[in-house]
């Protein structure tokens, strides 16, 4: 970023700048407020993005809003933005048109065909060569000569009522389905669930459990197979973790055990 707060037209060419191949970069087409641009470079860091192309920027000043909204992207992604055109974007990157607006069918083709973010997603790792997600301005979004140019579109699923998005949640919503391209592994800060599920032997106590219970309430013998099946179901559905299997078998054992009636 230059003294003046514009990104640094000098930096090394985007195309060989070191990154993931399947990492999409993000291009914000003639950004009407910095606080959008920042929000954006705040969603970038948040799902482990960090190469954005800005087209035509509105200032970006160090104590203005776009680095107050960036939150610690204001630490590397914002600062290392660099200012490009959109001739340079689409002749080096695989180029994906962001659109809320979209047409039916192939009549016309500069809305259509189209992904959803999470078509993408499967989809663009096979992509031999940089990509870029476009992102255009706040009220209008690209326009249809933008679109003819970019090589294909991505919209994200909405009330068919209201599907317009504002450009910060566009490109959070669309960066969020994307996040196993640029998250090393995927790996997020939330725990692996299968590591925290009950061990099977202890589902098996708390199976035998519930059964000595329905023994012990004279549940009618011929419905106790339905009613255990039921049970099993349910626990599978829902993952129980140790901590929780292990608080329903001493609930049940003391219910089994009736204190009441010995008392």
């Amino acid at each position: 970023m230059s003294d003046d707060g514009k990104p640094d037209r000098d930096r090394t060419p985007p195309r060989t700048r070191t990154r993931t191949p399947t990492t999409p970069a993000v291009a914000v087409v003639d950004a009407q407020t910095p606080g959008n641009v920042g929000t954006i470079a705040r969603a970038m860091k948040n799902f482990g993005f960090e190469e954005l192309l800005l087209i035509d920027p509105p200032e970006l000043d160090p104590d203005g809003e776009a680095y107050g909204f960036a939150g610690h992207a204001r630490d590397d992604v914002l600062p290392n933005a660099v200012e490009t055109t959109f001739d340079d974007l689409v002749a080096n990157y695989h180029t994906i048109g962001c659109t809320a607006v979209t047409n039916e069918d192939d009549d016309n083709h500069v809305r259509f065909p189209f992904s959803t973010p999470a078509d993408l997603a499967e989809r663009l790792p096979a992509v031999d060569g940089p990509t870029a997600l476009v992102f255009g301005r706040e009220r209008v979004g690209l326009t249809n000569a933008e679109l003819a140019r970019i090589d294909e579109i991505c919209s994200i699923p909405a009330s068919e009522e209201y599907p317009a998005l504002n450009l910060g949640q566009a490109a959070t919503i669309t960066l969020y389905e994307l996040r196993e391209l640029a998250l090393e592994g995927g790996r997020t800060q939330l725990p692996d669930l299968e590591r925290v599920r009950a061990p099977e032997p202890l589902l098996e106590r708390l199976y035998d459990q519930w059964d000595d219970l329905l023994v012990e309430l004279n549940h009618p013998e011929e419905k106790r197979e339905k009613t255990m099946r039921m049970v099993r179901r349910v626990y599978g559905r829902v993952d129980l973790t140790e901590r929780e299997a292990t608080t329903f078998l001493g609930l049940l054992r003391r219910a089994t055990e009736r204190p009441d009636r010995k008392e």
